[in-house]
């Protein structure tokens, strides 16, 4: 199954544009919402259409766990150096090593050093 992403408002269209290059499914969240949509109605979207969250909002991450769902899955950028070019490479080199996870059901923590895996749901 080829995984759907979903980039909430703090991420840039130029990194939508590249993660889309390299043939990532991604759509920023104003091409679906308004860009005042909650936090949550963006989950529930993702939910529908079982769909990958990226973000830099440490609000997702904590909706979810705290829900005890098993998705959707969330990408959350932890990043100090969050120009565009920068996270794109980061996401690109990163997003094939977590396929599986995300596929699965998991909150992913990134950072310029590492990344973090939690399956979900989380207890």
């Amino acid at each position: 199954m080829k995984l759907k992403f979903i980039a909430d408002i703090h991420i840039s269209p130029l990194t939508v544009k590249a993660l889309q290059n390299k043939g990532y499914d991604v759509v920023r969240i104003t091409d679906k919402l308004s860009a005042t949509a909650s936090d949550k109605e963006i989950i529930q979207l993702a939910h529908k259409e079982q769909a990958v969250i990226i973000t830099q909002d440490l609000d997702f991450s904590a909706i979810i766990a705290q829900s005890g769902l098993n998705g959707p899955s969330v990408i959350s950028l932890r990043v100090d150096n969050a120009k565009p070019d920068k996270v794109s490479r980061l996401l690109i080199s990163v997003l094939p090593l977590i396929e599986i996870e995300l596929a699965e059901g998991s909150i992913v923590s990134i950072d310029e050093k590492e990344y973090r895996v939690r399956r979900l749901p989380i207890a």
